[in-house]
């Protein structure tokens, strides 16, 4: 497997929004608009690729210059637990501290709590809804 940043608006981020839409919005009956995209330009885009399939993917938000926010990670079904999720967050850290990054923080679904803190994320405060399910805020210190 391999890690790809992926351009803005490239058919690739194309790919990637459709495997998010498909896996983290389309069971909540939320389709993925142009209004959901409308910010992500200045975002940073990854996802990994088996030979030329697009299998996985995360967004990272800058928040400022050493902290960014972690949003829609996704993995299609066919490599659901295993390690693909795993592999790709611990690359993408590794980028993000290399660029500076000290802080992330997630807003992590309920189901994907124990994933993050595997990842050594740690909870903070009270469990909160958004997009209609159950989160809890997550952050982690890159060294």
């Amino acid at each position: 497997m391999i890690l790809q940043e992926l351009e803005f608006g490239s058919e690739q981020y194309r790919s990637a929004c459709r495997l998010r839409e498909a896996v983290l919005r389309r069971p909540l009956g939320l389709p993925l608009s142009e209004a959901d995209l409308r910010d992500e330009g200045n975002q940073l885009h990854f996802a990994m690729f088996a030979d030329q399939e697009l299998v996985a993917c995360v967004t990272a938000v800058p928040i400022s210059t050493n902290e960014a926010k972690i949003r829609q990670t996704a993995v299609a079904p066919a490599y659901q637990q295993r390690g693909v999720a795993s592999d790709m967050m611990r690359q993408v850290e590794a980028i993000l501290a290399a660029r500076g990054y000290t802080s992330l923080s997630l807003h992590a679904r309920k189901s994907a709590i124990g994933f993050y803190r595997k990842l050594g994320y740690a909870t903070v405060g009270e469990e909160f809804i958004e997009v209609t399910v159950p989160h809890q805020k997550m952050i982690k210190k890159l060294t």
